[in-house]
């Protein structure tokens, strides 16, 4: 089976600042993603959140829904808490066929906090640690009993950040707990999404493909700049525009056999990077790669 292109709508509208292309339509994010090339979108605010109402629009645009992000609480709240407040956003998923689900713990995050720096995002102790990943995996199988993969999104600003995260996550748990690589927020952490992907690629069910830019990724780590501010100032980019070893990357997950979404999700303001132009960039890099390296 052959991997899928899908797009975020970040690329047109930023959920964490709902200024930047506040303006755009639905309308314009799905027409565009589709003349871009795409195969699917993951969700965004602006989506109708009742599959009756959203599986026309799709339809209507020639789009699956790919997948959307879930804001768990995990710290402060127990699996089975949990579990009755994804009801909602679980049910969308299996209603639109959506076989993963992105998952990314929010309890005291700072990502979308414009006047706090990155370095005050939360930690966890071992105690925590502990906690944490009981419920993590009670969470993934029930989620993996409904037909739908947990795909844990490590995330800048929360308690999941670096490689050493990454990695105690991942030995703590079993593989029902699945993995969002992103690359972009791997590499803003001084990880190495190479690395990663070859430790844990047969856990990775779910890709994120953002590039960096060095030079105000430099800035943003040097000033500990809050991540929105990194944003704005245009630290992501599309995959090819920027840092990211993407052909060795796709090299090691052709060979585990990786066949699930390869997702662009780098938001930009979209006054200063057009998003039509963007996504095309970012589709037409991803389809030549991934291609030359047989996924």
């Amino acid at each position: 089976m052959a991997v899928r292109i899908g797009i975020n709508p970040l690329t047109w509208t930023n959920d964490d600042m709902p200024e930047l292309g506040g303006d755009t339509p639905l309308e314009t994010c799905l027409s565009e993603a589709k003349q871009a090339g795409y195969d699917g979108m993951e969700l965004g605010n602006k989506f109708p959140r009742k599959a009756d109402l959203l599986r026309p629009i799709m339809a209507r645009h020639g789009l699956a829904v790919v997948s959307g992000w879930y804001s768990a609480r995990l710290r402060e709240r127990d699996a089975a808490a949990e579990i009755a407040a994804m009801q909602d956003h679980l049910a969308l998923h299996k209603a639109m066929g959506c076989t993963a689900m992105v998952f990314a713990e929010v309890s005291g995050a700072v990502h979308g906090e414009k006047g706090t720096p990155l370095s005050q995002r939360p930690r966890m102790s071992d105690a925590e640690w502990t906690q944490f990943t009981s419920r993590i995996g009670e969470v993934a199988r029930y989620l993996a009993g409904q037909g739908v993969a947990l795909a844990y999104h490590h995330h800048m600003g929360t308690v999941v950040e670096t490689a050493g995260e990454i990695d105690r996550l991942m030995a703590s748990t079993g593989p029902e707990v699945g993995l969002l690589l992103d690359t972009g927020h791997l590499t803003y952490a001084g990880g190495d999404p190479l690395a990663c992907a070859k430790q844990h690629a047969g856990r990775i069910v779910h890709v994120h493909c953002k590039d960096i830019r060095r030079g105000v990724l430099e800035q943003a780590k040097a000033a500990d700049w809050p991540f929105l501010k990194a944003v704005l100032a245009g630290v992501f980019t599309v995959p090819g525009d920027g840092i990211v070893d993407y052909p060795s990357l796709f090299a090691v997950l052709a060979k585990r056999r990786y066949a699930g979404w390869l997702v662009v999700e780098a938001e930009q303001d979209p006054a200063k990077a057009h998003p039509l132009t963007y996504a095309r960039m970012g589709n037409d890099y991803l389809r030549r790669e991934a291609a030359r390296a047989g996924l």
